[in-house]
Order: C-alpha cells, then sequence, then structure tokens
C-alpha cells in the first residue's frame, strides 16, 4: 500500500511492453531485419537496450550507411504490418486497469515512443481503442523519451502539474523521462527488461502486476 500524501490524480502510460504485450512481436521484426540486411542478427540484449526509444534511431545503430537504414527500416515495417495483428495483445488485468481509472475518472494518458497510427491501431487491437483522449507519439514533439518533452506534453494536455502524476513504464529509458519531467516513476516489471536493470534505475515504484497502480492513485 502507498501512503496517502505520495498517491497521484493523474496515471502516464507508456504502450509497448506497459499496456501490451508486444516483446515477441518487436523480437521478430528486428531477427528478421537483421538476418535479411546483416546475414544474421546481434544478440538479442543489443536490441533491448533500445527499448522505449523510436524504431528510427533503433535502427541506425545497425546500419552501416544511411541507404541501409531505409532499407532496414522498411524490411521491418513490412514484416511487422504482416505480424502485427496476430502478434500483440494486452498484458493481463490492463484492460480492467484502464476501466477502472475511466471510472474512477482519473485523468489518463499514453506517452509512447510508437508512431501515431500503429499506437491507435495497437490500442484498438487490445480493446482500449475508445478510452484514451491524449496519446503522445514522437509527432508531437522534437525530443522522445527518454527526454522529458513528451511527459510534460502529456501533462499539458491533461492539465496536471508533474507532482500529481506517476509514469508507468516498463523501460529505464521510460523512468529516466518521468523523473526528468518530476513525476513519480513505476516501473511495470511485467515488460520485457529483467527486474535488476529497472531497479538500477532507482524508480519510486517496482509494479509487479497493472492492478497495483490503483494504489497509487487518490481516491
Amino acid at each position: 500500500m502507498i501512503d496517502d500524501e505520495r498517491k497521484v490524480r493523474a496515471v502516464l502510460f507508456d504502450f509497448d511492453g506497459t499496456l501490451a504485450d508486444s516483446t515477441e512481436l518487436v523480437m521478430q521484426c528486428y531477427r528478421h531485419t537483421m538476418t535479411e540486411h546483416l546475414g544474421a542478427p546481434p544478440p538479442d540484449e543489443e536490441w533491448l537496450r533500445g527499448f522505449g526509444t523510436p524504431l528510427e534511431p533503433q535502427i541506425r545503430r545497425f546500419a552501416r550507411s544511411l541507404e541501409e537504414s531505409d532499407a532496414m527500416l522498411k524490411t521491418y515495417r513490412d514484416y511487422q504490418a504482416i505480424h502485427h495483428d496476430s502478434l500483440l495483445r494486452p498484458f493481463e488485468g490492463v484492460v480492467e486497469l484502464v476501466q477502472e481509472l475511466l471510472r474512477r475518472e482519473v485523468p489518463i494518458a499514453i506517452v509512447t515512443s510508437k508512431h501515431r497510427p500503429g499506437t491507435v491501431k495497437g490500442l484498438d487491437l487490445c480493446g482500449l481503442g475508445d478510452c484514451f483522449v491524449e496519446i503522445v507519439t514522437p509527432e508531437d514533439v522534437t525530443n522522445p523519451k527518454p527526454h522529458p518533452e513528451p511527459v510534460l506534453h502529456a501533462l499539458e494536455r491533461l492539465k496536471v502539474a508533474p507532482a500529481d502524476a506517476v509514469f508507468v513504464g516498463d523501460s529505464p529509458h521510460d523512468i529516466a523521462s518521468g523523473r526528468a519531467a518530476g513525476t513519480l516513476t513505476a516501473a511495470a516489471l511485467w515488460g520485457p527488461f529483467p527486474r535488476a536493470m529497472l531497479e538500477s534505475e532507482n524508480p519510486d515504484f517496482l509494479l509487479s502486476s497493472p492492478s497495483q497502480v490503483l494504489d497509487l492513485v487518490s481516491e
């Protein structure tokens, strides 16, 4: 249970790895793309390091030229388009959590490094398409996570002060972004990152299940 004085009145969520279980989709896209262009994929850990950041800079870390980066990006997106709907699903308990937050009239928003079309489609697939009015994607900001700009942009839309919000995310980049923006931060341990890696980022809260988000919110 969270102390009453630390409870908040608004919740910001990352999408991939926090609300949506997309890890297998992302890793299949990565392995396919790297095999097509490099002959074999580097270790999965190399891609995992960039989870939570936009796809374009992720791809550029592995490409040997700008032309190859563009080609790799196309390969990734083409493969993702084929497999997206069959491999993406909500984490257990996420839909119920979001519905309860709406019932309590808690302001909520998405802050994601996924581009808007994919985010909107993913929300629909997860049964959350009508739940989020405020969605901040890379199209809305100059500096993506781990910069604080996406979080601050969402807070501005919600008209909520940073101290009154918590940012729930599965990656170190989410924690860094929320902390820099002045929110409380909660690490979603059900995502793809190891607990030890998230603990090393010193989030305010470590959550083992989506339902625990409700403990952070004022009645």
